[in-house]
Order: C-alpha cells, then sequence, then structure tokens
C-alpha cells in the first residue's frame, strides 16, 4: 500500500510509505492522499492526524518523476485541487495536522509540510523546493505558501536554487516548531499529540478554521467573518464542559459535540 492510514485514540496516522522511491508521490498515493484527508475531515472521532514518511531517509521527496502521468505542466496546473497531493498544502482541512518530518522534505514534500499545523522535525532532516533544478516550479503550494512563512529572501533564495536547508536553520526562522534528535522524534511527536488531544476538538477546529480562512483579510472583516466551525464550537456542550471542568478541577472530559 502506497499510504497506510490508521487510527487509533482519536488520531489518524498517515505514512508515506514508499520508501524505495523516498516516498515519492505517484498517481496511485495522490489519489489515496485525496480519500484519506476526505475520510480524516469526515470523522468527528478523528481529532488529530500525523503525517509522516516510512523509514528514516525521507519524510517525502516529492512527485515520482519516473512516472510519466501524461500531463503537461500547464495541464496539472489547471487540475491542482482541494484534494490529494496539494489538499494539505493548500490548506482546505479543520482538522489539526501535525508533520513528523524523518528526513528529507523536497518538493512536494515540503509543501506538504507547508500545509501541517505543527512542525516536528529530526535534527538531520532537510528541506528544499528544487523544482528549478528540472525545470519545473513548486506548483502544490510552494511558491505562495514559502514566502508567507519564511522572510521572503530566504523563501525566494530556497526556491531560486533549489538549495537545501538543515532543520535546525528553518527552526531558527520559525517554520518549525521543534528539531530533536533522531531517537526522540517519536517522543516529541507524542508529546505534542496529548497536547492537541487536551484541548477541546472543536475549538481546535474552529481555531484553524477562522485562521487559514481569513489570513488574507482586513482585521475587522476576519474578525466578524463567518466561520461554521467557530460557530459550532462556541455553541457546543465542549464549551460548558471546558468551564465546569475548570471550576471542579477536574479534567475535561470531550465529547466533541
Amino acid at each position: 500500500m502506497t499510504v497506510e492510514f490508521e487510527v487509533s485514540g482519536h488520531v489518524a496516522h498517515v505514512t508515506l510509505n514508499r520508501p524505495e522511491r523516498m516516498n515519492a508521490v505517484d498517481t496511485a498515493s495522490h489519489r489515496r492522499l485525496g480519500e484519506i484527508w476526505a475520510e480524516v475531515e469526515s470523522r468527528p472521532d478523528i481529532r488529530c492526524a500525523v503525517l509522516t514518511g516510512a523509514g528514516n531517509k525521507a519524510f517525502c521527496a516529492g512527485a515520482d518523476l519516473k512516472e510519466d502521468t501524461g500531463l503537461t505542466g500547464v495541464e496539472y496546473w489547471k487540475s491542482i485541487s482541494s484534494s490529494g497531493f496539494s489538499g494539505i498544502a493548500l490548506r482546505q482541512m479543520s482538522t489539526p495536522v501535525i508533520a513528523r518530518v524523518n528526513g528529507l522534505a523536497l518538493g512536494g514534500g515540503l509543501e506538504m509540510v507547508l500545509g501541517c499545523d505543527i512542525v516536528i522535525a529530526s535534527s538531520t532532516a532537510r528541506f528544499g523546493l528544487p523544482e528549478a533544478k528540472v525545470g519545473r516550479v513548486p506548483l502544490d503550494g510552494g511558491m505562495v505558501l514559502l514566502p508567507r512563512l519564511l522572510p521572503r529572501n530566504i523563501a525566494m533564495g530556497m526556491m531560486m536554487t533549489g538549495r537545501l536547508v538543515p532543520a535546525p536553520d528553518l527552526e531558527r526562522y520559525g517554520l518549525l516548531n521543534a528539531v530533536v534528535a533522531p531517537e526522540h522524534l517519536d517522543d516529541e511527536v507524542e508529546r505534542w499529540t496529548a497536547e492537541l488531544l487536551s484541548c477541546a476538538p472543536l475549538s481546535l477546529r474552529a481555531i484553524k478554521a477562522v485562521s487559514r480562512r481569513t489570513a488574507h483579510m482586513q482585521l475587522q472583516d476576519a474578525f466578524q467573518y463567518p466561520v461554521e466551525e467557530l460557530e459550532s464550537a462556541l455553541l457546543s456542550e465542549d464549551a460548558n464542559e471546558g468551564v465546569a471542568a475548570f471550576r471542579d478541577k477536574r479534567a475535561a472530559v470531550w465529547k466533541g459535540c
């Protein structure tokens, strides 16, 4: 299976499983990712997702250039949707997603990282958008997202040279939440996952939805913009449960409704 998917303890684990190809995304993987992200969004029992790559060499090396899709660059650009490979990069989800970056994150691999909410990386991980080196461009979100998340010249330098940037450098620029030794990567991801699960799931979805859907708006317009996830959180039973638990000095029991 090119992408593994399992759910345990309210956490969806999504693993790109093509280690022999550095977890590069082919057509089958693209299709499967679209199905997985749609299921993650539709299931209220899933409170967060962890995205990673199989093995210890690569998170994802991007699109599999050995595969002939039959599409020209323009045709691919016009066919980009909010699902599949580009769905996570283009920020179409309200479920929180953690990127567990265990190795190289190149091209579309880095673009998927850009679409995640929390990024935990191995100290040996490296990141890059090398498309220009092979006559391509970062179509799946890189050109529009990277300059918004990094200082402009750092982003442009990465895209225009294709150079690989070590995880500690990107942590310094604020793109990564934590960089740890490879042997501590899983423990760090588990800590962040546990912290997410300790919060009200509808609150997390509302925070993500409002933050991402209003990023392009003027402040006052963004403040008043109606977002379905926000209203659901404010009207939920969990909103009352959270306050009651605080007053009772106990852990809240979230129902997700």
